[in-house]
């Protein structure tokens, strides 16, 4: 057994080696495919060019966190090229997925959670409270501030700059929790922060949704009330419970809800994607550089936050993270309820595709940094994006 290790290691090598040739050469012929037939025949190659880079960057270290990133360009490449698939199967509507596999997803949010995360609350009350205040009032009003510069002086239509609104009014995803202990911050805080503030989203986001994105769009604030509750809390409150009742004996769902978690997300980018191919193809490049900005803004504004108040190192780097990263699944699942996937939704889904690009980015440059003390808890179980 112990001889067949190297040979499997020079078999893993050689593989990546020639997958990472074959990338190089598909990306040469989609180059020359662009260049000579132009951009609508190089679906084919796009596609290939992402998987075969996705998996050529999970053979090295330094890479291997942005594979999944690839594989969401990949797929949102994928549903620009071929909405038609994407859209409908008879007459059963994609977009009915929507709301059922963000609920999945916080079911395992709800199974990785424990009532331990909400004790921090007693232990470090001025770091949690300068979190979750911070996240509040930084992101929805830098998300107003940018669709209303960008509906006035770059003809944004409203119902999609909104959706830039609403991505800032909702809480922080399961992946800052995971950037935040690649970053060497302070995990037990970024947990406690993005649990509390999922919990109080069904009052603070429709509330501030109203407030700051009424004049763009048409908003029922206690409709999104109702949806987050059914998308959110409720999944949550069965994963508690679940986790409670099984008690460390469904150990396999803490391995398999992460996958299922990042699959969910790619489903729901494809779908939504594909529903507004249209509007994207508009207004794509300008909505990705808003949304980029909203992201590293969120980052910058959160970090220097936390140094106003006096924090330490790894709480600013936790504070900066759980600002800057948001819960793209929700905003897509209340575009959906809403009934405007395909505009409203579109912010959503760029601002999750970036954010785990610049997250990673993050994390790798702040764990190369050292901090005062380190953090010994372990990665979280689900990421959501």
């Amino acid at each position: 057994m112990y001889l067949s290790l190297p040979d499997d290691g020079v078999r893993m090598s050689t593989f990546c080696k020639i997958t990472t040739v074959l990338a190089v050469a598909v990306f040469a012929t989609l180059v020359l495919t662009i260049t000579f037939r132009g951009l609508a025949y190089a679906g084919p190659y796009v596609l290939a060019f992402f998987l075969l880079l996705a998996i050529s960057a999970r053979a090295y270290p330094k890479t291997k966190s942005f594979a999944y990133t690839i594989v969401i360009f990949g797929a949102a490449a994928m549903a620009l090229y071929y909405p038609a698939l994407f859209i409908s199967y008879g007459d059963f509507k994609y977009a009915t997925l929507i709301i059922p596999l963000i609920q999945l997803i916080m079911f395992g949010m709800g199974t990785s959670m424990h009532y331990r995360d909400f004790l921090g609350v007693l232990k470090a009350p001025k770091g949690i409270l300068i979190g979750v205040v911070s996240h509040f009032i930084i992101m929805p009003l830098l998300g107003f501030s940018i669709a209303t510069l960008s509906v006035k002086f770059a003809a944004m239509p409203p119902e999609v700059a909104a959706g830039i609104i609403l991505i800032g009014c909702c809480p922080n995803g399961m992946a800052s929790n995971v950037v935040s202990y690649l970053a060497k911050a302070n995990l037990a805080l970024s947990v406690t922060i993005t649990s509390i503030s999922t919990l109080l989203s069904p009052v603070v986001t429709p509330f501030l949704m109203n407030l700051l994105a009424g004049p763009l769009i048409k908003i029922d604030p206690w409709l999104m009330v109702a949806d987050i509750f059914k998308m959110v809390m409720i999944p949550i409150a069965l994963g508690l419970l679940f986790s409670s009742v099984a008690k460390g004996r469904a150990t396999w769902l803490k391995k398999v809800m992460p996958l299922v978690s990042m699959g969910g997300i790619i489903c729901i980018i494809i779908i939504i994607t594909a529903a507004g191919r249209d509007s994207l193809l508009k207004v794509g490049l300008l909505l990705a550089v808003l949304v980029l900005l909203h992201n590293i803004g969120g980052y910058l504004l959160g970090f220097w936050s936390a140094k106003l108040f006096g924090m330490e190192e790894r709480d600013c780097r936790t504070i900066a993270i759980e600002v800057g990263m948001q819960n793209g699944g929700m905003a897509a699942g209340l575009a959906k309820g809403m009934g405007k996937i395909g505009t409203l939704g579109l912010a959503p889904v760029i601002f999750s595709t970036l954010m785990n690009i610049t997250g990673s980015l993050l994390a790798s440059y702040w764990h190369k940094k050292p901090t005062t003390r380190g953090d010994e808890a372990t990665v979280p179980d689900a990421v959501e994006g």
